[in-house]
């Protein structure tokens, strides 16, 4: 415990002759609500952290030893816990490859999973297009050929995207491959579903070709395609516009992608459509082309409704079209939306990193030991960049602690600082390279320089030519003059520290204090600097980046005082910097600003949405904010969720967000489409109609399709799938469908579009009919 209490102690120093700080290596000796400032007790530690430090370089062919070195580390360390290690004690380790490693065997482990996820997709898909009317005619009526062909229009449609992206060089991201397939199989297959079951339930005209009768339906129901796909795709390329890089380069390959599914669905796709029909209307069996049914089983062919279909038609439509059962639905949507607004402040922000990792990693284990036995946080440090005269006094004063210096220093701020660490997450005050500079120029045996070159010399040299420097110092602030500063300043931070002069400063700050120097007259500048201190101990992804940000603040505070001091002297040019940096700030700089990018990038995809819709619909402006509202409702609801699930909100689960204002299209825009269409006389009637023609397509298009294979992804291995695939998935295609499917129908026969008088004025010309137009009035 020696050296525990003295670090310094000569017996206690490290090989590079610096001393080790206890609270750095040992842990478990803090107790809940204490700090390093209440006078810990290092003799009642119940851990010891052992660090070994490896070189790093820019140049990642240089790291390939230090990679090697690792990976047999944590071999070694694998079999070592298992084989050698004593009963009465447990280890946890890792290296600074360990989480990449482990995230590529977590990845590795769930392709399986996600695999079966897509078999039961695309299963379904190629099952369900088909029409069951007799067990004789199932080989006939299927539609498994074409079904199949939709599901590699999408694929092709996702790698079309990536190849373009790729050659133009917009990064991929795992977030990019494991989710744009999940969104273009839902738009996709949804138009696949609208398309065919129209097709099957518009039955041919005897003076109509079956060229012209799919026409006809994609005269029908192109409109509506059109409509979902370039909102679709505005919506996200619109969201290339995000800060945030995952966000960008995940909107971008998903507008891409979705654009290329529509076109290959309104040429590639039709033309397989014409080609099946042919095959069904010559009795063929499906996939096996070449086997012609039995003519019993073609005087079986007629069009029929199907189960679902009528299901909507018969039972659905009439209850949720019930004035009674109207109110209670409105009343209870606005109350869940009501519930979710108040929870969205309270939804946490981050990824804790626990949740990257497998459940049976050795990585989850240290992170584990980290929260429970640490003392202190990671190094943080508060750079200065160059421009000051670090030959002044009054320059000095502003930087040091020592005596003379300035109650505002830069040391002495973040030292007080360290004493409100509950606030600041400082929890050990800065070294400071300038006071210790000072005390070893004013050290006897710590400066030697080369009496024949004026160069420096260890002070642990004994050649004749090194002499002792004998450095003057000022009467009144006993420090060197500017002369003697600039001179000595190079010699200080190559000086390797021991017992003789424990201030040298190589050891401590040969990589932090930059300077250019004159090899002629030895005479050193200044530039940039740091002042090392340490975080308190961060547990949470809020801690991280709260500290972060408390540390600008520091930071900002310092550098006006720094600039203040300047202007106050006559010093009008010279404009100084201080900037906080710490390894753990470039991942949780994000979260500063989560809520501002996430409102940003759901805002700018929602008002493509509105100015898409409007524009398509014919300058229908109730349609087109029914839309917005609806999908908006589908958002907030998804942000309750969060909370009560759990989910926190960062870079994942937004990118999910964004996805989900897509797929929340395909829920609404159809059945908006379809109720404008409609020529049904009042709002209500017209609301029933479009939940009729377009109801069981959108329900067996998007929501069973995903439903089956998003339950696969809940027995994934890897927790960022549970929380955030699986969950979020679910979420977003249960609320999509239930705003889509019930909420939607209420609203449109409540405040729905007015008729369209165009379409209603060719009907009356072409029937003679005459249709009342329904007003605000009539629901």
């Amino acid at each position: 415990m020696t050296c525990a209490q003295n670090p310094y102690n000569i017996d206690c120093l490290a090989k590079y002759n610096g001393p080790v700080d206890p609270a750095i290596a040992m842990g478990g000796f803090l107790k809940p609500g204490q700090s390093l400032a209440d006078d810990p007790k290092f003799n009642e530690a119940t851990a010891v952290i052992i660090t070994f430090l490896v070189n790093n370089h820019h140049n990642k062919s240089k790291l390939v030893p230090a990679m090697e070195w690792e990976k047999k580390y944590v071999e070694f360390m694998k079999n070592w816990t298992k084989t050698k290690k004593p009963a009465f004690m447990d280890i946890a380790y890792t290296s600074e490859r360990s989480i990449e490693d482990e995230l590529d065997r977590e990845s590795q482990s769930d392709v399986l999973t996600i695999l079966i996820s897509y078999i039961i997709m695309f299963a379904y898909i190629a099952v369900s297009l088909g029409q069951l009317r007799s067990c004789s005619r199932l080989l006939i009526d299927s539609k498994i050929t074409l079904g199949l062909g939709g599901v590699f229009i999408v694929l092709a449609s996702v790698i079309s995207s990536v190849g373009i992206f790729g050659f133009i060089g917009v990064p991929a991201t795992l977030i990019i491959i494991e989710v744009i397939p999940f969104l273009v199989l839902a738009v996709g297959v949804d138009n696949i579903f609208i398309l065919v079951q129209t097709h099957q339930r518009e039955t041919r005209k005897p003076t109509e070709t079956h060229a012209e009768h799919i026409g006809r339906i994609l005269g029908q129901v192109g409109p509506s395609m059109l409509l979902t796909s370039v909102s679709e795709s505005c919506c996200f390329f619109l969201g290339g516009l995000s800060d945030m890089p995952a966000v960008r380069a995940f909107a971008l390959y998903a507008g891409m992608a979705l654009l290329f599914d529509f076109l290959l669905q309104i040429t590639c796709f039709v033309s397989l459509l014409s080609l099946d029909t042919l095959r069904q209307t010559s009795n063929r069996y499906d996939i096996c082309c070449f086997i012609k049914g039995s003519k019993k089983d073609a005087e079986q062919e007629e069009n029929s409704d199907g189960i679902l279909y009528s299901f909507f038609k018969y039972v659905y439509t009439p209850f949720i079209m019930n004035k009674i059962n109207r109110a209670v639905i409105m009343v209870i949507f606005f109350g869940w939306l009501c519930l979710s607004i108040a929870l969205m402040p309270h939804i946490e922000i981050g990824l804790d990193q626990e949740l990257s990792m497998p459940e049976d990693s050795f990585v989850l284990k240290y992170f584990k030991y980290l929260k429970d036995f640490l003392n202190i946080g990671p190094p943080m440090y508060f750079v200065l960049k160059g421009g000051l005269n670090f030959t002044q006094f009054d320059t000095q004063n502003m930087i040091c602690s020592g005596q003379y210096c300035d109650t505002d220093s830069l040391v002495t701020q973040v030292y007080v600082a360290s004493k409100m660490s509950n606030v600041t997450y400082i929890g050990k005050p800065s070294s400071s390279w300038l006071d210790d500079y000072f005390d070893w120029t004013s050290i006897s045996t710590c400066c030697k320089y080369n009496s024949s070159s004026g160069g420096f010399c260890p002070h642990s040299s004994t050649e004749k030519e090194c002499k002792t420097c004998n450095i003057p110092l000022l009467p009144k602030y006993k420090r060197p003059d500017p002369g003697n500063f600039s001179h000595y300043i190079s010699f200080f931070l190559q000086d390797n520290p021991d017992s003789d002069c424990v201030k040298a400063g190589h050891a401590a700050y040969g990589q932090g204090v930059n300077y250019q120097m004159n090899n002629k007259t030895v005479m050193s500048t200044v530039g940039s600097s740091y002042f090392m201190a340490y975080h308190t101990i961060l547990k949470t992804s809020k801690d991280y980046y709260e500290s972060m940000r408390a540390a600008r603040k520091i930071s900002e505070n310092i550098t006006n005082t720094l600039n203040n001091k300047l202007r106050e002297s006559g010093d009008n040019e010279t404009k100084v910097e201080v900037f906080p940096y710490s390894v753990f700030y470039v991942f949780y700089e994000q979260y500063l600003t989560m809520w501002p990018d996430t409102i940003k990038s759901l805002g700018i995809s929602l008002l493509a949405i509105f100015v898409v819709t409007f524009l398509l619909m014919g300058l229908d402006i109730f349609s087109s904010i029914v839309v917005v509202i609806t999908i908006t409702m589908i958002l907030v609801n998804l942000f309750g969720m969060m909370y009560w699930w759990h989910i926190t909100l960062n870079a994942v689960s937004l990118v999910n967000l964004v996805m989900a204002v897509g797929i929340s299209v395909e829920f609404c825009s159809h059945m908006v489409h379809s109720f404008s269409m409609s020529l049904e006389p009042t709002r209500r009637d017209r609301a029933a109609d479009a939940l009729v023609k377009m109801g069981s397509s959108v329900f067996s298009g998007i929501t069973l399709t995903k439903f089956g294979g998003i339950i696969v992804l809940g027995f994934a291995k890897s927790q960022i799938f549970q929380v955030f695939y699986f969950r979020m998935y679910l979420c977003i295609v249960l609320f999509g469908a239930a705003h889509g499917l019930i909420f939607l129908p209420v609203l449109l026969s409540y405040i729905g579009s007015p008729m369209n008088k165009e379409k209603l004025a060719k009907q009356r010309n072409l029937n003679g009919v005459h249709i009342q137009e329904t007003s605000l009035s009539r629901a």
